[in-house]
């Protein structure tokens, strides 16, 4: 892909890189939110958490940075991947960097997972991430990133002001219904509300584990959905484009195409067509 852009005539990407450990997790929030062109309080504007990960998805191609979202090996659905080995991953390239995301995980929390690997890229460190329901990390990195989303996500500004109205008492139900507006996890809710102080460690741990017990009586809901959408994102708009792209135009053969996207034949001429070319 780096190589493709490349001869594409491609410039580096200038967000890459750009941050440093002793940055200010607002500003680097604020960067992000001015480079995907999405303004504060925009999660509220979507009805769902899929339809705010959609938007956020497609902020983050447009911006030129890969982010795949998948939940299995490849296409094999007998071969899940383990959300309790791993939530995601970033690898740093100045032209070609991504996101890969395990579509195993909720909507909300992969919304902080996308984040939080996109705070990777501007720090400038490729990692794999597994959060324990948000609990302290111990390097100066995951820190920071964790700092970023929770900024990005749930701005301090606004998150004041819904706290005003919505202030957090006994009522766990506060903490579902505040997240609903952000599109994130009641947990990050949670976890913001204790790193402001609007909330006492005995009250975030109170509500943590009481959201931990109800979350085990849970069943994760399986959903086929669209075959050929899934494949979009499984595979990326921004990659896929490119192996339609340089395939039309003869620069890559069919059997590396097949390769590259594991679709074949007719299944690959007709993503390819899904995605407009």
């Amino acid at each position: 892909m780096r190589e493709f852009l490349v001869e594409e005539g491609q410039e580096p990407l200038s967000f890459i890189k750009s941050a440093t450990l002793q940055a200010d997790p607002v500003k680097v929030a604020t960067e992000m939110h001015t480079i995907l062109s999405l303004s504060n309080g925009w999660a509220n504007t979507t009805r769902t958490w899929a339809d705010a990960l959609r938007l956020l998805r497609k902020a983050i191609e447009d911006a030129g940075v890969m982010i795949v979202i998948n939940g299995v090996v490849g296409n094999n659905t007998h071969r899940p991947l383990d959300v309790a080995e791993f939530r995601g991953f970033a690898l740093v390239d100045e032209y070609a960097p991504l996101i890969f995301i395990n579509g195993c995980d909720s909507k909300s929390a992969q919304m902080f997972t996308v984040i939080h690997e996109l705070s990777h890229l501007w720090l400038g460190f490729e990692g794999v991430s597994n959060f324990d329901e948000l609990q302290p990390v111990e390097t100066n990195v995951e820190i920071l990133c964790n700092q970023v989303a929770a900024e990005f996500l749930v701005p301090s500004d606004e998150f004041k002001k819904v706290l005003e109205r919505n202030p957090i008492g006994n009522d766990d139900g506060v903490f579902q219904n505040i997240a609903r507006r952000f599109k994130v996890s009641p947990l990050v809710v949670g976890r913001r509300a204790l790193d402001m102080k609007y909330i006492s460690k005995e009250r975030f741990f109170e509500f943590y584990n009481n959201y931990a017990k109800e979350s085990k009586k849970l069943k994760p809901k399986r959903d086929g959905g669209n075959f050929w959408n899934t494949q979009i994102v499984r595979i990326g708009e921004l990659f896929g484009g490119a192996v339609a792209q340089a395939t039309l135009e003869g620069r890559l053969l069919y059997r590396d195409a097949y390769r590259l996207t594991g679709l074949h034949g007719k299944s690959f001429d007709k993503y390819v067509a899904q995605l407009g070319f």
